[in-house]
C-alpha cells in the first residue's frame, strides 16, 4: 500500500533528477488550444491579472462574459456552456 503513494516524480526539484524528468516545452505546451474566459465581475481574481494571465500564457480564443463572476458555472451556466462549442469553431476547422 505504501508504494501506491509513491509520487512518480520528486516534490522538489533537484539537480541529479533535473535531467531525466524532461521540461515542458513550447512545442508540447503549445500543440493544444487553449480559450480563456473573462469573467467581468470576478472579485478574486481582478482584470488586471486576468489580462496578465492571458499575456504570460497565450491563448488561441479569449471570450467574455459580462455578469460573471468568479463562479461562472453558477452565475451564466447557459453563456458558459456555449463558449466552448464556439471556441471550437474558432480553432478547428470542421469538414461538412
Amino acid at each position: 500500500m505504501g508504494m501506491m503513494l509513491v509520487r512518480p516524480c520528486p516534490v522538489f526539484k533537484d539537480e541529479e533528477t533535473e535531467a531525466e524528468i524532461p521540461l515542458m516545452i513550447r512545442e508540447k505546451y503549445g500543440s493544444v488550444p487553449r480559450v480563456y474566459v473573462i469573467c467581468e465581475d470576478d472579485e478574486i481574481i481582478k482584470p488586471d491579472l486576468q489580462t496578465w494571465m492571458i499575456e504570460n500564457n497565450p491563448t488561441d480564443v479569449v471570450k467574455s462574459i459580462s455578469g460573471a463572476d468568479h463562479m461562472t458555472m453558477f452565475s451564466k451556466p447557459h453563456e458558459l456552456c456555449t463558449y466552448p462549442f464556439g471556441a471550437c469553431q474558432q480553432v478547428y476547422v470542421f469538414d461538412e
